[in-house]
C-alpha cells in the first residue's frame, strides 16, 4: 500500500512539475490526497467504486457555487490504479500522472471536451 501512496504522490508532484509557469502556480494550491479507494459515503454520494482519481471542492474561480463544504482537492485511488495498472510500476505511475492530470483539469474548470481535446480523457 505504502508504495502504490509514494509511487503516485510522486507522479503527482512530476506532472505539477512540467506544467506550464501559469498553470502550476495555480495548480501548486490544489492538495493531493492519496486514498485505497472510495470510501462507502463516497458511494452513497455516486462516486464509482472502480474510480481511479476525483476532484472535490470548489473549480478555480467559482468561490461559493457549489454548496461543498470540502476544501478543492484531488484524490488519487491508489488500489484501484494498481489494480486498473496490473499491479505493474511503470503503467501505474503513468496512469496516475495522467489521472493527477484530468483531475487538475476540473479544478481549472475544463469540461470533459476540453480533457479530450488535451487528451486527459
Amino acid at each position: 500500500m505504502k508504495k502504490w501512496i509514494s509511487l503516485a504522490e510522486r507522479a503527482a508532484a512530476e506532472a505539477l512539475a512540467a506544467l506550464p509557469e501559469e498553470v502550476r502556480q495555480r495548480a501548486e494550491r490544489l492538495p493531493v490526497t492519496c486514498m485505497a479507494r472510495p470510501t462507502a459515503a463516497m458511494h452513497r454520494d455516486g462516486v464509482d467504486p472502480d474510480l481511479l482519481g476525483l476532484f472535490v471542492g470548489e473549480a478555480l474561480g467559482e468561490s461559493g457555487s457549489s454548496g461543498l463544504d470540502l476544501p478543492a482537492q484531488i484524490i488519487l485511488f491508489t488500489e484501484n490504479l494498481a489494480e486498473y495498472s496490473d499491479f505493474d510500476e511503470t503503467i501505474f505511475f503513468e496512469e496516475a500522472r495522467r489521472t493527477y492530470l484530468h483531475e487538475l483539469g476540473h479544478y481549472l474548470g475544463w469540461d470533459e471536451s476540453d480533457l479530450s481535446a488535451r487528451d486527459l480523457d
